[in-house]
Order: structure tokens, then sequence, then C-alpha cells
């Protein structure tokens, strides 16, 4: 069984494999399309990543091809759709992200509310001068409304870790009800919510899910945090939005055009900015990929887990 991995992604989990499994690694921290063109034709199973596209010219090349274990809860990387129609599994690691995403869009909270980026900014140049009583003052958590889009896995790990601040949950999904919160219609989420945390996968219907009707019905005072899918909001929107400081802020972590960001994000001071590392702990990187290779375990054993297609 072949076994192409098309980025440099943790060893440690490697070890004590089947004899059978023939695995191949980058040479370098990834593999390039052409790379991965040239090699598939070989191979039985793909170990992809998040954020490296897997194109239909790819799918064809794959001629052997039964499974793409994507590395990351996020598929939107992968031509779903052609490789459904080609007879290829695909899965993906929800459990793995689950924690280091809700720990980072907690930090992402405290960051926006307190400034503390904005802060350490300006301490290295202001020096002593930004010192005072009433300067430079935050938002609480405590008692604040969590508005959360998308209660799904990590939805619901942001709102435990968000309870433990005092703060008052409510959420919107389209489908699924979750017992212990308040589930509210989305139009009412916005108005209400002292924050909002998107946690929606990235779809046809959640595409732009956040344009600027919705940035319109938020209070003035409100933050919104993205560690789902950059395009879940209308970016240019929402620059606007920042710009006219028609709401208080937001931390971003995942961009409409990774790792293209819009010029005018960076020179606004009420929005905090990371290169997408939601799951970017050492401990999950090496938890992603054990979830992977299990995926591959299992669906090599006859009982596929975690399949997205």
């Amino acid at each position: 069984m072949k076994i192409l991995v098309t980025y440099d992604i943790p060893r440690e989990p490697f070890v004590n494999l089947p004899a059978d499994w023939e695995i191949t690694f980058p040479e370098g921290e990834k593999l390039s399309k052409e790379e991965i063109i040239r090699l598939l034709p070989e191979y039985d199973i793909l170990l992809a990543i998040f954020s490296r596209p897997i194109d239909k010219d790819m799918l064809d090349a794959g001629k052997k091809l039964q499974l793409i274990s994507n590395f990351g809860v996020g598929y939107n990387n992968i031509d779903i759709q052609y490789a459904r129609q080609k007879g290829i599994t695909v899965c993906n690691t929800p459990q793995s992200v689950c924690n280091p995403t809700a720990e980072l869009c907690m930090a992402l909270m405290l960051s926006a509310s307190r400034r503390v980026a904005e802060l350490d900014r300006r301490i290295r140049t202001e020096k002593e001068s930004l010192w005072g009583v009433m300067k430079n003052l935050g938002t609480d958590l405590y008692g604040k409304t969590l508005g959360i889009i998308g209660m799904g896995r990590i939805g619901q790990n942001v709102a435990r870790k968000a309870e433990a601040f005092g703060m008052k949950i409510v959420y919107y999904n389209r489908h699924t009800e979750i017992p212990g919160f308040k589930r509210t219609d989305l139009d009412s989420l916005l108005k209400e919510s002292d924050f909002i945390s998107l946690h929606t996968p990235l779809n046809d219907d959640s595409r732009h899910l956040i344009g600027s009707r919705e940035l319109g019905l938020m209070k003035k005072s409100a933050f919104i945090i993205n560690t789902a899918r950059g395009a879940v909001i209308d970016e240019a929107a929402l620059t606007e939005c920042l710009r006219k400081r028609t709401i208080r802020g937001a931390a971003l972590d995942v961009f409409e055009r990774e790792p293209h960001i819009m010029d005018e994000l960076y020179e606004l001071d009420n929005v905090v900015l990371l290169p997408h590392v939601g799951t970017a702990t050492i401990d999950g990187r090496i938890a992603m990929a054990e979830e992977a290779l299990t995926n591959i375990r299992n669906f090599l054993e006859g009982h596929p887990t975690n399949v997205v297609n």
C-alpha cells in the first residue's frame, strides 16, 4: 500500500505502522503541484494538507488513488464533487483540531477585547507615555453574550471555555439543536451578541454568510472572531466596517485569499491578524497526524471514519 504525504508533517505518529505501508514524504517542506501530479499515478492513498489545493488535474493523475486523508478539519482545498465522481473517498481530522482551535479563539477574543496586540505594538514606540489609569481601556468578557455561529465540535468547545469566563452563550445552527445552550436565529444573534465567533464550514451556503447587511446588525461595541474559513466573512465589507468603526473590532485567523490579506487590514488598529494558526501547536499537529493515519487504517480495514464525501 503506497501512501504519498504532500507536506512535512510530524513524523512521531509514523512509527510502528503496518509493514506493507510504503510511505513517501517530501524532501523539503512540501510537494509542488507538478511533483504531486508526477508521483501520484503510483500511489493508492494521498495524505494531503488543508492549506494545499487538490484539484481536478491532481485527481486525474491518481490512477490508483482510493483515499485522500486530509490533514485538517477543513476540506474546501479538495475538489470534493470530482473526487466523489471518481470514487475517491475523502476524510478529515475533526477531533484533533477542536481544542487548539478553541483555545486560539479565546486568545483572539481576549487579545481584541483587552487590546493586547495593539498595546504590545504601541508600547515599543510610545514607551512610558503609554501609561495612564484611564488610558488603554478594554472590555470584560465576564457577563457578556457570546454568539456562536456553527455549534459543532469546535463551537461547543469554545462555548464551554467561554462559560468558564462567565459569558452567556447563544448560538445559531441551521439544523442541529444542542442541549444546554440557547439557540436563536442569525439576525437575533447578531443584534444581541457582544462577541460573535464563527465556526461554520465553508460551503456554498456559508460563503459570505457575514456581509454588509449582517455586520450592520451588530452592536457598535461588538467584536467578531473568525477561526473558521476566511470566505465565511465578506472581507471587503468587514474592512470597510472596521475602517468606519461601526463595530468595536475583529480578530481573524483566516482570510478569503490566503496568504493574501487586504492591504487596508494591515493598517487598522482595531483588528488582530494571525496567519491561520488555529491548530498550530506541537501537540495539535501530532494529534492531527495520528487522526489522519487512523483514518487510513480504518479505511483499509473496511470501516472508514470521518468521511466527508
